[in-house]
């Protein structure tokens, strides 16, 4: 998915379905009730991609909601991080919750070394100078 998008590009899967793809590559146009029932189908084939997360922001991005095109991004960014990992920064990120500023800091940094989450790890110390200025944290 190279190709600049724009707002009419909206919704992709009715104007470019062939740039849908699973996790697995599998296309739009294979994901079938037939093929569900055949097996060759699996959750993989539904999982959202980090390319189609991104074409959805640089519509968003066309369209002017930059901040929806932001979160689309930082989607991106993670679609490979394991679950449990963002369940405990979601914890982190709910008020009073860290036990202090170094705690999401030291979250992005991890995110930005082993998942190369530049965005997310953008938005967490964003978070942790938030929080620190409102009291919602220590130092």
């Amino acid at each position: 998915m190279t190709d600049r998008l724009t707002v009419a590009d909206f919704p992709l899967a009715e104007t470019a379905p062939q740039r849908i793809r699973g996790a697995r590559g599998k296309p739009l146009d294979e994901l079938t009730l037939d093929a569900v029932a055949q097996g060759d189908v699996t959750i993989e084939d539904l999982r959202i991609t980090a390319d189609a997360l991104r074409a959805q922001g640089q519509i968003a991005r066309a369209a002017g909601r930059t901040t929806l095109a932001q979160n689309f991004d930082r989607g991106a960014e993670l679609v490979a991080v394991p679950q449990d990992l963002i369940m405990a920064t979601y914890e982190m990120l709910r008020p009073g919750r860290a036990p202090n500023r170094q705690a999401l800091l030291d979250q992005a940094a991890m995110f930005r070394r082993d998942h190369g989450a530049e965005e997310i790890a953008r938005f967490l110390e964003t978070a942790a100078d938030h929080y620190h200025r409102r009291g919602l944290v220590t130092e």
